[in-house]
C-alpha cells in the first residue's frame, strides 16, 4: 500500500515541473486548464503573505513566484495550484498575495493611474478590473481583486502610502476611478 504523502509529494514535483515550463513573465492559461483534483498539499499562505510548506517557510522567492503564477481560487472558495494535468488544494489564511508598494504612472494621455506591486513582483493597475476594497479582517486595510479569483492585501507600508495618496475625504483616485478608503 502506498503512502498518501508520497503521492502528494509526487504531485507537487509534477506541479513544479509543469510550472517550470512557463516562461518568466508569461501568464499561464489557467482558465483553459481543468485537470483532476489530486489532493491537498501541505502548503499554507499565512495572513502576512508568507508561504509555508510542511510548516517551514519557503525561502526561495522564485518558487513562491512560480506557485503564485499557477494559483487560482475556484467557485468552492478553495485555492488550488493548477497545471494542465493536476490540481492540488492549498490553504490560504486571508489573501494569497500582498501589495508591497504602490506608485503612480501617467499613461499616454496624461492620466495618472495607481499601480500595485505584489510580493511576487507582478504589477497591477488599480482600476475597475482590479478594484480597491477594504478588508475588515485586516483592520480595514485595502486589497485589490486579481484574475483567477485571487486578491492581494496591502502590506502596512503600501497601505500607509495609499492613505497618503487619498484626498481629505479618504478618496483614492486612479485614472477615472475613485475608491473610498473610509469604512462604510
Amino acid at each position: 500500500m502506498s503512502d498518501p504523502s508520497d503521492t502528494l509529494n509526487t504531485a507537487l514535483n509534477t506541479i513544479i515541473r509543469g510550472a517550470d515550463q512557463i516562461a518568466p513573465g508569461q501568464n499561464p492559461p489557467l482558465h483553459l486548464w481543468n485537470p483532476p483534483f489530486c489532493g491537498d498539499i501541505a502548503i499554507e499562505i499565512k495572513a502576512d503573505g508568507q508561504w509555508f510548506h510542511e510548516g517551514r517557510a519557503m525561502r526561495r522567492q522564485a518558487l513562491v513566484n512560480l506557485f503564485a503564477s499557477i494559483l487560482r481560487r475556484e467557485e468552492d472558495g478553495n485555492y488550488y495550484l493548477v497545471t494542465p494535468v493536476e490540481k492540488c488544494r492549498i490553504q490560504v489564511v486571508l489573501h494569497p498575495l500582498m501589495i508591497v508598494d504602490v506608485d503612480g504612472e501617467l499613461d499616454s494621455s496624461g492620466t495618472e493611474w495607481l499601480w500595485a506591486t505584489l510580493n511576487t513582483q507582478a504589477r497591477f493597475r488599480i482600476d475597475r478590473q482590479h478594484p480597491m476594497r477594504l478588508e475588515p479582517r485586516a483592520a480595514g486595510a485595502g486589497y485589490i481583486e486579481l484574475p483567477h479569483g485571487l486578491s492581494a492585501l496591502c502590506a502596512r507600508a503600501a497601505w500607509y502610502r495609499l492613505v497618503e495618496l487619498a484626498d481629505a475625504a479618504g478618496v483614492l483616485r486612479s485614472g477615472d476611478c475613485e475608491f473610498s478608503l473610509q469604512p462604510e
